[in-house]
Parts: structure tokens; C-alpha cells; sequence
């Protein structure tokens, strides 16, 4: 039974960056907010970082500023845990804060009692450092991940590899794959067109970009036979000057008519464990709008992503290119896998398909 009006939880929700700015935050639990206020909880939400700090974090220089940042917010966290007493669950996306030990979470647990909800999806436990920040990386405290999952009441991931982690500390855990909202968000899709120019596309963080220079000269041999154009959206501008690339800064107001422009999606990564952790987010953006992926087959891809029906799976740099050719020259193909990818999204990535599992969360 869903709470009533004289019965309503309270949820806080404690997360690392602003609303509405991160896309993990965004399709981890954001979009399942007015689904909980629908079935009677009310909650709030406390970031770590403020709108300013985050601008700068991940920027170059500005040491002072960012280092002032991060003081207030531990400041605010500190303050925070005078009001969470009054609230039924707290929330927690990955870590209550980015750097330092769980003290916090241990407050939360042990001190005030409370029923802490940990949520996460990325192999965060494991040292990793892509970071334009190397200061924030370097106090990152990744030990923190097994402590939290021991005193959480529940455990929610975004894979079968992270849960698998999480159970060796807690039997509580729920496999919860990130979705898609396909009525108020990816609520388009692709009309695949014979065309003159091919537009294949990428879209991602600039942590995630690493992925993209063994794909280069890949796309240049394509070039050489075909009229196409790389897209890349993202927060930062990659480092190259091919010709054929075309960056369109992240904006989410436009983030769909971007991705709409792609007549192909692409998702390489490397094969290591921390790509394991990884929950094929790109892959469920381009499917959802009807965008055929071709994909690196390595952790959850795997599933996601039935190579040859749903869309195509590349290990190497001979199967990029066979695959891509095999898209670039049939717009009924294009069309097919577009297809079978918007229905495996709609029967078992979409907020809808879960809404069920993670009102659970909170029972």
C-alpha cells in the first residue's frame, strides 16, 4: 500500500552535484522524483557541491576558489545532519560527500539511526584517475563503497557486477538498471533517410572521452569513402582537429534535437574492471530515440546490446569498421536495429519498466 496523505515518509536525498547537472544523478533517481511524490513521499535534496563550485571543479587552475568550495560544503553536510533527524530514509548517491572518509555516513547510521539508501553505479571502489582535478582525485577515499553498502538498509546498483560487489557486505541489494523516461524525455524518435551525409555520433562526460581517440583513425579511413561527420556532445571540447568533427556543447534544453541528428550512435570502451562497473548509459540514450548502437561488448553491453538485433557489437578496430560500413550503407538496417533498440528500452530500461522495483526501495 502507498503512503497516504497522513502517513507520508520523508525522504533526504544527499548527492554529490547540483540538481539537474549530472547525468548520473539525472537517470539514477532524478527522474523518478514526481513518481514518489505521485505515491506520497516527500523529499529534498541536499548537494555536496553548490551551482559555483561545480562549475569550477573539474577546471584548471582556480585553486583557491575551489578549495573554499569544498569547505562549504562540508560545512553545510555538518549542519545538514542537525536536520535529518525528522526524515524517514536518507538517500545517498554514491558518497555524502566526494572526498574524505565516511564519517558522514556513519553519523547517519550509527548515530542518528536512520535507514540509509545507498545508491550507486560505477565501480567506485576502484582507484581510477581520469579527473582534470588531480587533487579532488587524490583525496577520494574509494575504501568508503564497502563501508557504506555494510551499513546501509538497502543497496541499489545500476549492474549485476556492482551488485555482486555490494552483497559481499549486505544481502539487501537491488539491481535497478539505469533508464530511460520515455514520455517526458526521450519522447522522440529517429525517421531514418537515405542521405548524402552520414552523421555518427557520440555523446558523454568528458571523464568518458578517453574512449574516443583509438576510434579516430577509424573514422578516417571511413571519411575517405564516405561523406560523414562525427558529432561529439559533451561538456568539454575533445582534443583533436580532425575535420570531419563537430562539437555541440551539452545544453538540456537541446539534448534531444542533438541526438536526433545522429544517424548512428557509438560506445567503445576499453576491457578492464573498471569498465565492468560501467551501465551502458549511452547505448540506452541512443536506443531509446531510435539511433542503432555499435558498441564495445564489454560489461553490460553485453546485455543491453544482442549483436545483430538490436544493434552491433565492435571488439576491434576490423569489426568498427564492418559494422559502421554495414550502417553507413543501408538506411533500412539503420532503420531495423533503430527500431529493436526503442522496444528493448521500452520493455526493460525505461523509468516505466522500473518504477515497480524502486518504489521498493522505500518500503
Amino acid at each position: 500500500m502507498s503512503p497516504t496523505t497522513t502517513t507520508k515518509k520523508r525522504i533526504a536525498i544527499l548527492c554529490p552535484y547540483p540538481h539537474d547537472t549530472a547525468p548520473g544523478q539525472r537517470f539514477r533517481y532524478e527522474q523518478y522524483l514526481d513518481f514518489l511524490a505521485e505515491n506520497g513521499y516527500q523529499y529534498s535534496i541536499f548537494p555536496f557541491l553548490d551551482k559555483k563550485t561545480n562549475e569550477i571543479l573539474y577546471q584548471k587552475g582556480k585553486t583557491l576558489p575551489k578549495i573554499i568550495g569544498v569547505l562549504k560544503a562540508f560545512s553545510k553536510r555538518l549542519l545538514l545532519l542537525f536536520k535529518l533527524q525528522s526524515y524517514d530514509f536518507v538517500f545517498v548517491y554514491r558518497e555524502a560527500a566526494l572526498i574524505g572518509p565516511p564519517i558522514l555516513e556513519w553519523v547517519i547510521t550509527k548515530v542518528l539511526g536512520k535507514k540509509m539508501i545507498v545508491d550507486f553505479d560505477d565501480a567506485i571502489w576502484i582507484p581510477r584517475t581520469v579527473s582534470k582535478n588531480p587533487l579532488i582525485a587524490w583525496l577520494r577515499n574509494h575504501q568508503k563503497t564497502a563501508k557504506l553498502c555494510t551499513w546501509a538498509h538497502k543497496v541499489s546498483c545500476g549492474n549485476e557486477f556492482l551488485s555482486q560487489f555490494a552483497r559481499q557486505y549486505n544481502q539487501n541489494v537491488v539491481y535497478i538498471p539505469t533508464t530511460i523516461d520515455l514520455l517526458r524525455q526521450h519522447n522522440r524518435r529517429k525517421q531514418h533517410q537515405a542521405k548524402k551525409t552520414i552523421v555518427i555520433g557520440w555523446t558523454g562526460s568528458v571523464t568518458t572521452m578517453v574512449y574516443l581517440p583509438k576510434m579516430y583513425p577509424i573514422l578516417q579511413q571511413l571519411s575517405q569513402q564516405y561523406v560523414l561527420e562525427f558529432h561529439i556532445i559533451s561538456n568539454a571540447a575533445p582534443e583533436t582537429n580532425l575535420p570531419f568533427i563537430k562539437f555541440i556543447p551539452w545544453n538540456r534544453t537541446n539534448e534531444i534535437d542533438a541526438l536526433l541528428v545522429f544517424d548512428i550512435g557509438i560506445m567503445p570502451m576499453d576491457d578492464t574492471i573498471w569498465e565492468q562497473g560501467k551501465c551502458g548509459f549511452k547505448a540506452l540514450q541512443y536506443m531509446a530515440v531510435g539511433i542503432p548502437a555499435v558498441v564495445s561488448p564489454v560489461g553490460v553491453n553485453a546485455d543491453i546490446v544482442e549483436d545483430g538485433v538490436n544493434g552491433f557489437w565492435a571488439s576491434n578496430s576490423e569489426e568498427w569498421l564492418q559494422k559502421l560500413h554495414l550502417l553507413i550503407e543501408s538506411v533500412e538496417l539503420r532503420q531495423q536495429l533503430g527500431e529493436a533498440g526503442h522496444q528493448t528500452v521500452k520493455q526493460k530500461y525505461s523509468v516505466r519498466a522500473q518504477q515497480k522495483a524502486y518504489l521498493e526501495l522505500f518500503k
